[in-house]
């Protein structure tokens, strides 16, 4: 069951859980889900193709994805299922309040919030949206300027005490297998909480919390890499850098060219438009920079010239929710349709339904951490 409290604001939800009812009656088996490191490496990561943007204005289309149910199996986590359909463990947690994240119960039938609003206002390089944890990379279409490719991933962020900052950089360099040369500050901290004074940790090592790949950054003292703690992932939990999971650093290595742009915003709102519906996505503000969400949100809106096509009521609704997935704040007979991405989404055992889709088988310095 998907616990109550909100979850109806957006009559979308109400609709997709209610399409897929009569599917998931009657008795099934239970079979574990097998996840392993090779089940995550092999997980297919869907891509999404938006009208390229016309300099100084947005794309057309700026939500991407779907909601999609799932039905738990004996022996799933939320922490193996946000991996597996490539989520923070802060997103499927805020998507399904109430549900235990170690031991969901089994048959009970939860949503991946595998939808998102394209954070304001850079549609180039690499954005990552520090209140979401989530990065975004844009890039065209090889041979259609009028297409951009969109790959978006979940990550891991700073502590409260070493928060991710805001900024604009630049790609300087792109490393495999980096040697983390520890910070002094960050070493104190290893000696106080569990008595180890090493200076470095060599690359490849299991414990290097860079992971196998690097992407080095213009901005001082940060960088986006692997972890060697992959539950992380939608968490505060570095000491300002940017983790991703180990297949997600794979894929994204290989596509971010060395001078690409990129930025680290703050929008714990966003506002974005699919067949003509405008759409409200909001998380929570985990540094407590915007604490005035209506504000926020209104701002969001007359910025993108939207304000007249905005219901008030749900707006309002939407603001109330804390499920972390796009609601539609405009009143339409007919709700725009789900746009599927360019790429295939996860896989399954052949014949099982999209619920139930599973795998088988200063001295404070970030340091690049």
């Amino acid at each position: 069951m998907v616990p109550e409290g909100g979850r109806d604001a957006d009559p979308m939800r109400a609709f997709i859980l209610t399409a897929f009812v009569v599917m998931l009656a009657g008795p099934r088996g239970s079979l574990a889900a097998n996840f392993d490191e090779d089940t995550f490496g092999r997980k297919s990561i869907p891509a999404y193709s938006i009208p390229t943007p016309e300099r100084g204005a947005p794309p057309a289309e700026t939500v991407i994805g779907q909601v999609r149910p799932y039905r738990i199996r004996k022996g799933d986590t939320l922490i193996d299922l946000a991996r597996y359909y490539d989520l923070g463990y802060n997103e499927i947690v805020d998507a399904n309040p109430g549900i235990d994240p170690w031991v969901p119960p089994a048959g009970a039938t939860i949503l991946l919030p595998t939808q998102w609003v394209l954070p304001c206002c850079t549609y180039d390089g690499i954005v990552a949206n520090i209140p979401e944890m989530r990065l975004f990379f844009y890039r065209r279409a090889a041979g259609d300027p009028h297409t951009t490719i969109v790959y978006t991933y979940p990550v891991g962020l700073g502590r409260d005490d070493w928060r991710t900052p805001s900024g604009k950089f630049k790609i300087r360099g792109k490393t495999v297998n980096p040697q983390w040369n520890i910070p002094e500050s960050i070493r104190k901290e290893h000696i106080a909480e569990r008595g180890d004074p090493r200076k470095f940790i060599p690359g490849g090592a299991p414990d290097n919390p860079l992971g196998k790949y690097r992407l080095e950054l213009t901005l001082p003292l940060y960088g986006i890499h692997g972890t060697d703690i992959p539950w992380g992932v939608g968490m505060q939990v570095s000491h300002g850098c940017v983790r991703l999971y180990p297949e997600d650093i794979e894929r994204l290595f290989p596509l971010v060219p060395v001078g690409a742009p990129g930025e680290f915003v703050y929008q714990p709102v966003k506002v974005g438009v699919r067949g003509g519906a405008v759409y409200l996505e909001t998380h929570r503000d985990i540094y407590g920079y915007a604490p005035a969400f209506y504000r926020e949100a209104t701002a969001a809106i007359a910025r993108a010239g939207l304000a007249g096509r905005v219901d008030q009521d749900l707006l309002l609704a939407a603001l109330g929710d804390e499920g972390g997935m796009p609601i539609r704040i405009t009143r339409e007979e007919n709700p725009p349709a789900q746009v599927l991405p360019i790429a295939a989404s996860a896989g399954g055992r052949p014949g099982d339904s999209d619920a139930d889709r599973v795998p088988h088988t200063d001295d404070h310095q970030a340091g690049d951490d």
